[in-house]
């Protein structure tokens, strides 16, 4: 039997059992999570409202260090500590945060008396978790001040009625060049727990699970940086449990430990869980940025915004320096600060008539991004520059060089997976990329976690079946409204997210011919200005291209479309949920930061839809912006409204879009 004793903490909201469990809530109480040692092993319930969002699910790891998931013994509890606190960052959802929440630390101790701590932060709707790891004496060299993990028995055990939201990790060394696993698979959606994942290799971060009608759960992991692996779900363990899996063997072309290693002391990654009665916390969450801190100082003030960027449409013909001089006139045209340079422009151009390029943009008032392969010995990619990134003596000479010409970013692409040795050339590029006053773009890459804190000079990752499928495959562009309707909820609410969209063009091909091959888009010209407020990234490099610029009647953009995309916003002030479901529709609120607010909403359903929206703080007699599709010809319509009290009706076609605007 257990024999506990509890002490009321009034100031925390918490339980302390002087035995096997102990319990703390956020700070409204409304969320409460339990742990327990029981039977020499540890785990965590969560319930929220008082309905289970996570049962009890393992606590653990096992490591060189020895066995420290089997055979633990309860040795304290400490939940003195309420922390809350405000940041600023300028690259998320919401550039001023505040959090708050109650900290709970169980230690524990191994068979062989070796203690460790399971520290728990639980704010209102969210849940960080992770281990700190003293130096232990008492081995056979003395001091250890190091330790491998060989394996995490963390875990997340859902209710067995949940419904999940997920994308499968991907086998190792496969798809293009070999560049796989990159984070580019396809969702499930309300697919039951038992469904299997699409290569057996479980699921990648984050995970949106339904609880039925109780709420929602959102899982990721934060602050993973050099000193550890990123992690992934497991396949779906006793019907409804997933565990933390560390990379696979094959990932980095084989090179490399599958299991990460530390100095000790030290901490592991955070790893998240954001639960809600409804989707809006899900949405809404920081719980990634509030356990971070910045890794180093910016060498600048980094300036974020809009960009062209040839290759999306024209591809890699356009890597030319004629048509790359279109491109920056389309992005002087539009107000844009930056034009981005993909892959060859080494061959192609080469360094002098790249600085001759980049001496141009100035002259328009256009800075350059200009694309690298990360390159090493884990794909086949031949695009160039390649073998710079990945050696860190080409790299400081290569950022130095870009530094001297004036180059603003680099976009490095074609990562080789999850590894600590890969998060470690992250981290490098970063580190020596802010030395030289750039900024970084990823793609072909991990889900960026924590990092929009942890580096000054990150401002966003692809991570995602992106917008490059709409050119590569009409299956894609058929896909698009439902994408759109679907990484507000799970993808881009845990980092900034490089998607490349808002086609202008109808037919995605150069010239916006539609004689000529290329994938018809099915979305309206609407919900592409609206997926440009959807999606969420400090530099956004949007796909419209110079054919826009003509009348509509020579395959022009209609002027409407225009104006907005000159005007919307890449950074936000604040960032509301107002209704949707993932892969169906949304609705969502951003506030830029010179207090214009945005509410946009797209649909992705079979059939039409209509909203009734209410932007927050608006009063009678106030101005409203709204961009919406023509009900028969779909084309876009803007019209001025006044706010008479009740809500702003808008019809959503199957593929539409609406956004009001009020400033």
């Amino acid at each position: 039997m257990k024999k506990i004793l509890s002490l009321s903490l009034f100031s925390l909201c918490a339980t302390i059992a002087l035995a096997e469990q102990v319990s703390t809530t956020g700070p409204d109480g409304r969320l409460r999570l339990q742990c327990s040692v029981e039977g020499g092993r540890a785990a965590y319930s969560i319930t929220y409202d008082g309905k289970q969002m996570v049962t009890d699910s393992p606590l653990g790891f096992t490591a060189d260090a020895g066995n420290f998931q089997d055979g633990l013994q309860y040795v304290k509890a400490d939940s003195g500590v309420s922390q809350s606190g405000t940041y600023s960052l300028t690259r998320i959802k919401a550039n001023q945060v505040s959090y708050a929440y109650n900290r709970l630390v169980v230690t524990v101790k191994n068979a062989k008396g070796h203690n460790y701590d399971i520290e728990f932060r639980v704010g209102n709707n969210d849940v960080a978790l992770r281990y700190n790891l003293p130096a232990w004496g008492n081995f056979p060299n003395g001091q250890k001040m190091s330790i491998r993990i060989l394996e995490e028995r963390t875990s997340f055990t859902l209710p067995r009625q949940a419904t999940s939201f997920l994308t499968p990790q991907s086998n190792a060394m496969i798809g293009w060049k070999g560049t796989k696993p990159s984070y580019e698979e396809e969702y499930n959606y309300d697919a039951p727990l038992s469904k299997p994942s699409a290569y057996g290799k479980g699921y990648t971060f984050p995970a949106l699970f339904r609880v039925g009608n109780d709420g929602w759960v959102l899982l990721s992991e934060t602050d993973v940086d050099s000193r550890y692996c990123a992690s992934r779900l497991s396949e779906v363990q006793d019907a409804s449990r997933f565990q933390i899996t560390f990379p696979m063997p094959g990932e980095n072309n084989g090179n490399g430990t599958s299991e990460p290693a530390m100095s000790l002391p030290n901490t592991t990654p955070w790893r998240t869980i954001t639960v809600g009665k409804t989707l809006k916390p899900i949405v809404e969450t920081t719980v990634m940025w509030d356990h971070v801190e910045p890794r180093y100082e910016p060498t600048q003030n980094y300036r974020f915004g809009k960009s062209t960027w040839s290759w999306i449409v024209w591809q890699d013909n356009s890597i030319n320096y004629n048509d790359l001089k279109e491109f920056i006139d389309l992005a002087h045209t539009m107000g844009y600060p930056y034009s981005l340079i993909d892959c060859a422009w080494d061959v192609n151009l080469g360094k002098e008539k790249m600085e001759q390029l980049v001496r141009y943009g100035k002259s328009r008032g256009v800075d350059l991004f200009l694309w690298y392969s990360s390159s090493g010995w884990w794909n086949d990619i031949t695009q160039s520059p390649i073998n710079i990134m990945s050696n860190g003596i080409k790299r400081k000479q290569a950022m130095r060089w870009l530094q001297q010409i004036g180059v603003k970013g680099i976009k490095v692409d074609f990562f080789g997976g999850d590894k600590q040795e890969t998060m470690r050339l992250y981290e490098d590029i970063l580190s020596d990329a802010n030395d030289h006053g750039l900024m970084v773009i990823f793609h072909g890459c991990t889900l960026p976690r924590g990092w929009e804190r942890m580096y000054p000079n990150f401002v966003g990752a692809e991570a995602v079946l992106a917008s490059e499928n709409v050119f590569f495959t009409q299956a894609a562009a058929d896909n698009e409204a439902r994408a759109t309707a679907t990484h507000p909820f799970i993808r881009n609410t845990v980092a900034s997210m490089d998607w490349g969209g808002s086609f202008l063009n109808r037919t995605i091909n150069k010239g916006n011919d539609p004689t000529r091959n290329g994938s018809k888009r099915r979305t309206t010209d609407v919900h592409e200005l609206a997926q440009a407020v959807l999606f969420q990234s400090p530099v956004q490099n949007f796909a419209i291209t110079p054919e826009n610029l003509n009348p509509v009647e020579q395959n022009g953009a209609p002027r409407i479309t225009l104006d907005f995309m000159r005007d919307v916003p890449t950074t936000w002030k604040q960032t509301r949920f107002v209704e949707g479901y993932p892969g169906e529709y949304i609705a969502l609120e951003r506030v830029s930061e010179d207090n214009v607010l945005y509410l946009a909403a797209t649909n992705a359903g079979r059939e039409a839809k209509t909203l009734k929206l209410t932007p927050t703080g608006i009063q009678k007699g106030q101005k409203v912006l709204v961009y919406s599709d023509n009900k028969k010809t779909q084309e876009p319509e803007l019209h001025e409204v006044v706010y008479k009290g009740k809500p702003i009706q808008v019809s959503l076609a199957t593929g539409g879009g609406a956004v009001l605007v009020v400033r």
